[in-house]
């Protein structure tokens, strides 16, 4: 019994009852092909499709063969139904018996029957960092200097008023462990690496990448530039109102904050126009004098109060004044917890003045993370001594008059502590006119100190400190943004002047900017702005940190190990969170700025840098995971898609095969260019190219991978890859090349090179595309590299335009290939497009896929398309109305059927002479040389055609020639032709397989392509 005897047998005996034609995968159609099957005619392997006259088996319908081979099937709706009850089971013959030969198939059958067989990147040397501070003046001093600013002295215990201690103390708390935890992440992202100039900024965009790294480093830089604004104005209210005690008054209350704030804030300029030593000398005066006014005010908390001083609502440290001080009381618009927040969060702002300069310091991963922790530690304590000091002995509303003195010992009609104390400022309460108090005066700890004057200075160092070093450290995270030239316009403010590198264009920038806020004048307004830029600073530092152990990238590697990916979340979550309770509408408006600004920049800037980012190490993360889970992923129809492996050779010298592939591999599937250097001598420059040859692809917007290989021919190079690329389930099962159309000038081994590339490419089981361009496109060479014998560059036409001189250098080529695109036909847009497809063998469905893959894209979405296929006169109709009910189930619109009827007639008589003169260089005449075997001329030239071959093949010939004729009248003026491509027996001369190809495509002034499945289903009509 024969194996496809037992075949039938088999599904006979499950109890369905269906006649089974068999695929014809080998080794299973021995009994088909030599006609011993049940209703198979016999047929000469060379002849036609069989008679109608056959026998045939009363359950089985007739056979459609394709014109190419009596076992290559025409399109059916039923290979495709191979899952619903009740059909014929139809099996296409595999790409194995196409190819072989009868006596092959049987010795393979034969042999059945006894045996069955089957980096890491090297890093260079670190230069040495310039010598500038060390971490107590440069970190922990100048983040003391900045963190104890405005809010400090004139709104802290105001804030105290309004929330009580206890609340008070959870604002502190509540900051603290944001800018706690921000301190800790930046302490980690400072010690993953030497940290050069640009502070935050630096360390944010080489941790997350240009996109967010660009976008806050802007943010920050204007963030720093309020702040500079905010310290102006709350030293200017000081002034002011020391003017006002003495009578002085320039304009108005609020003319005068303007005009001492734009006096103030041009001093500093110049002060930073003196260079980084000016402002160190500067920073350490001013952080002596607020070192004095501490231990002025701790004393004067000690000293016991005057009259003056108690109606002013200062009596010393009391019971009863703490217990009240306790709760809050909310009093007017600022009046609630997150308002108030949103007010004292500056005074936690200036953790990062010490990154900020990090390019000045001398040793950055020691000095960032020991100087920010202890200032943090030092000015948190600081906080909460003022809170609980001033909430234990200053009542919230005094009158600041003597006459409000109790002389008895009655209290009745009194409100307030202050009356268990001897003063009744109830009428002042009642009216709400007081003027004194925490709730109402500004200077509580002025009121409070040992000496109010040494208090002042101590408000002035702070806000002069403050506001000189943001105005030092918003122009240097921008002049490190800047220089690296990642928004246009803004090149102008990377030059440095001096040693140091002064960003002096920067300065004037941050003060122009300073004195537009400061004509606010308002210190509640400003303060609210500022917290929402720097909490979006804060949320994108931890982000990075989290986002970098997360990754967990060989490359993040902190020194500082205090740290966890969790806190990190933690801080970029309440940080974000805070924004929206402070200002809902400032934080929308900030997220929405970042957003377009990265936008801009992914998608429009897309800067050429690399900076090992985590977002890079998280992409690989994702590709890696994506494709290991993709192996545990059974193949099914539904998803198929095809994955090319396009032998573009390099790819500019091929734009239109390029363009091709990627129509219909963009955002659908994988595309490999792969590329063989033949030529051992050439390797260096192919390989320093490879660059050059992504960099045309991506700027020709085309989705693919570029890989070579070296071999000794392209046979052996085109086996080489097709094993090779790709990786588990992202593995190419398409082959597509360009048509060899200088076949006739080319060597013998050169053909049988291209030929046997085919052949392998059908004994890996991969489907076939092959494309022929004609003239009248535009396409040009580019490119000076020798080219793979196996292969030409697209056929060009004369266009002065895109002439360019014979030799070109290598950097000549690159500047080429960047600057200028060459568009196809595959990349015009314009006009009305059609597609013909003439289906002549069913292989699955690929001559399908493809141009319904094309008609997704936008420049090909009005194109139509029309389908060719079989049949007879006697059946037109029917055969349409077959092929457009399968085309429907396959969802696949069509604008016309149309049935060949004359492809078996002989064609024109100039046709098949010029294909005998297109083989004749490549016969033997052997039945015209007497006394020679055909052995013996076929030893010598194994490549030529035998007269018996030829005349074997001469039916096969006509119709490749006929069909020639066909698709010339049909399609003279369609955009693009898909033709089945044939399947050759292995004993197929290769000259004469070259030439049937270059008969179907000849003639034609639109590109053409011969594709060929591998005989399995890629469109399936069910949902399942």
């Amino acid at each position: 019994m024969n194996k496809g005897t037992f075949f039938e047998l088999l599904i006979l005996s499950s109890g369905k009852k269906k006649t089974v034609l068999v695929r014809l995968s080998m080794g299973q159609f021995k009994s088909k092909i030599t006609g011993s099957g049940p209703g198979i005619p016999q047929a000469n392997p060379e002849e036609g499709p069989p008679s109608a006259s056959g026998q045939k088996d009363s359950n089985m319908e007739p056979r459609k063969t394709s014109i190419y081979n009596t076992i290559d099937t025409a399109p059916q709706l039923e290979y495709y139904a191979n899952t619903l009850p009740h059909q014929e089971i139809k099996i296409r013959p595999s790409l194995d018996v196409l190819r072989k030969t009868f006596e092959e198939v049987e010795a393979e059958n034969a042999a059945a029957d006894d045996a069955t067989a089957d980096d890491e990147e090297p890093q260079g040397p670190e230069g040495k960092p310039p010598t500038r501070f060390g971490w107590f003046i440069a970190v922990w001093m100048r983040c003391m200097l900045n963190i104890w600013g405005v809010i400090l002295f004139l709104r802290l215990t105001w804030i105290t008023s309004q929330a009580g201690i206890v609340l008070s103390l959870v604002i502190i708390a509540m900051a603290v462990s944001v800018t706690t935890t921000t301190a800790l992440s930046i302490s980690a992202i400072a010690t993953n690496g030497r940290v050069k100039s640009g502070g935050t900024y630096f360390m944010i965009s080489r941790t997350l990448g240009p996109e967010l790294g660009a976008s806050i480093g802007l943010i920050f830089s204007i963030a720093n530039a309020l702040a500079v604004a905010l310290h102006t104005v709350g030293f200017s209210e000081v002034v002011r109102d020391l003017m006002r005690g003495y009578g002085t008054i320039m304009v108005d209350a609020l003319n005068d904050v303007r005009i001492i704030g734009v006096v103030t804030v041009t001093i500093l300029l110049f002060i930073t126009f003196g260079g980084m030593d000016w402002e160190a000398k500067a920073q350490i005066f001013f952080f002596i004098v607020l070192m004095a006014s501490f231990a002025d005010y701790l004393v004067g908390t000690l000293i016991p109060p005057s009259l003056q001083k108690k109606s002013q609502g200062f009596f010393g440290y009391n019971k009863d004044v703490f217990i009240e001080n306790l709760t809050p009381n909310w009093r007017g618009p600022d009046g609630n917890f997150f308002r108030q927040f949103a007010i004292f969060f500056p005074a936690c702002t200036g953790i990062l003045s010490g990154a900020n300069i990090s390019g000045d310091l001398k040793d950055p991963s020691t000095a960032i993370p020991k100087g920010t922790l202890m200032a943090i530690f030092c000015t948190t304590l600081s906080y909460v001594v003022i809170v609980v000091t001033s909430g234990a002995s200053v009542v919230r509303d005094a009158s600041g008059n003597m006459t409000d003195l109790m002389t008895g010992n009655s209290t009745d009609g009194c409100l307030g502590p202050a009356c268990k104390l001897g003063w009744n400022f109830t009428k002042c309460v009642q009216s709400q006119a007081c003027s004194e108090g925490l709730a109402n005066y500004s200077q509580v700890m002025g009121l409070m100190s040992g000496s109010y004057y040494l208090i002042v200075a101590g408000i002035f160092a702070a806000t002069l400190s403050s506001a000189l070093g943001f105005l030092v450290s918003a122009p240097k995270i921008f002049q490190c943004l800047c220089k690296d030239n990642v928004y246009p316009y803004i090149i102008f403010f990377a030059k440095g002047y001096g040693k140091n590198n002064e960003p002096l264009r920067g300065y004037i920038l941050t003060y122009l900017i300073a004195v537009a806020i400061i004509l606010v004048a308002q210190l509640n307004i400003i303060a609210p702005i500022i917290s929402n830029f720097f909490l979006c600073s804060y949320a994108l530092i931890n982000l990075s940190c989290f986002h970098a152990s997360l990754v967990n990238s060989p490359g993040w590697r902190p020194a500082f190990k205090y740290y966890n990916k969790w806190t990190a979340l933690y801080g970029a979550l309440a940080s974000i969170a805070l924004m929206f309770a402070f200002t809902w509408w400032a934080a929308l408006i900030t997220w929405t700025v970042i957003s377009l600004l990265f936008l801009y920049i992914a998608y429009l800037k897309k800067p050429n840098v690399n900076w090992g980012s985590s977002i890079q190490a998280s992409s690989y993360n994702m590709a890696l995971s994506f494709s290991v889970s993709l192996t545990d992923v059974n193949d099914h129809v539904k998803n198929f898609r095809p994955q090319c492996l396009v032998m573009t050779g390099p790819p500019q010298q091929r734009p239109a095969l390029v363009d091709f592939v990627g129509c219909f591999t963009k955002h659908v599937s994988l595309m490999i260019c792969g590329n063989i250097i033949m030529e051992p001598e050439k390797q260096t420059p192919f390989q320093d190219s490879t660059d050059q040859y992504v960099k045309w692809l991506n700027k020709r917007k085309v989705r693919s991978f570029y890989t070579q290989f070296t071999a000794d021919s392209l046979r052996d190079g085109v086996r080489y890859l097709i094993q090779a690329s790709g990786l588990g389930k992202l593995k190419p099962n398409t082959l597509v090349l360009g048509f060899k159309s200088n076949w006739m000038e080319s060597s013998p081994k050169s053909i049988e090179d291209y030929i046997h590339a085919i052949y392998d490419t059908f004994d890996s089981k991969y489907c076939l595309c092959i494309l022929r361009m004609m003239d009248g496109l535009d396409i040009t060479d580019h490119s000076d590299f020798k080219e793979n014998q196996g292969f030409e560059p697209d056929e060009a036409i004369e266009n002065n335009d895109h002439q360019l001189p014979e030799k070109e250098s290598a950097n000549d080529t690159s500047e080429n290939i960047n600057s200028d695109q060459i568009k196809t036909v595959f990349k015009n847009s314009g006009g009305k497009k059609t597609i013909d497809i003439y289906w002549i063998a069913d292989d699955g469905g690929l001559i399908l896929l493809v141009p319904y893959l094309l008609t997704r894209r936008k420049c090909w979405r009005s194109g139509k398309i029309r389908v060719f296929i079989l049949g007879d006169e006697e059946n037109i109709e029917e055969s349409r109305d077959a092929m457009i009910a399968l085309l429907k189930r396959f969802r696949i619109d069509v604008t016309e059927v149309v049935v060949m009827t004359d492809t078996e007639r002989s064609p024109q008589s100039k046709n098949m002479n010029r294909f005998l003169e297109s083989v004749a260089p490549y016969r033997l005449y052997d039945e015209q040389q007497e006394g020679v075997s055909v052995q013996e001329l076929k030893q010598k030239e194994p490549w030529k055609i035998s007269d018996k071959q030829l005349e074997a093949f001469r039916l096969k010939s006509e119709r490749k020639v006929r069909l020639n004729e066909i698709i010339r009248r049909n399609s003279q003026n369609t955009t693009l032709v898909l033709v089945s491509l044939p399947v050759p027996h292995g004993n197929c001369p290769s000259a004469l397989y070259i030439a049937w190809l270059d008969a179907l495509t000849c003639g034609l002034h639109c590109p053409v392509v011969l594709v060929r499945g591998n005989q399995e289903n890629v469109l399936t009509f069910y949902c399942q």
